[in-house]
């Protein structure tokens, strides 16, 4: 089964299970027309409300990253190649590097060099085994 990894952060939990699936096709472990697990799957072993899996998933399937079909599951939409999940964000990027006079060189020489400044904690999709 996919693993995902959720951080912890200031976002809504349904964003930021939305966000480890965008990051698991970006790195490559589950790509295109993969099927993702189930809304109960994910939510069982991350310990949340099946609802917020769920609106993780309607949210992917809004932003044309996945498809959702009744009976079928989630599937990483076969004709999203993986760096196209990410395309809005880098624009965004960019803009913003435009309006403080960064250039697209600049922009990327910041994102190579950026270390967040604290250790993200994380949620995983698998647990760990019970020692019993």
């Amino acid at each position: 089964m996919l693993r995902l990894t959720v951080l912890d952060g200031p976002l809504p939990l349904h964003e930021r299970v939305a966000a480890a699936v965008r990051r698991a096709i970006v790195e490559g472990r589950v790509g295109p027309g993969d099927p993702l697990p189930t809304a109960l799957q994910v939510a069982d072993a991350l310990g949340v409300h099946r609802n917020t899996v769920l609106r993780a998933y309607r949210q992917l399937r809004d932003d044309g990253t996945i498809e959702l079909r009744a009976g079928r599951g989630a599937r990483v939409r076969a004709d999203v190649p993986p760096g196209e999940v990410l395309r809005e964000e880098v624009d965004a990027l960019l803009r913003a590097a435009a309006r403080v006079g960064l250039d697209a060189d600049a922009a990327a020489e910041l994102v190579r060099t950026r270390r967040p400044s604290t250790p993200a904690t994380t949620r995983t999709t698998t647990r760990p085994k019970d020692p019993t």
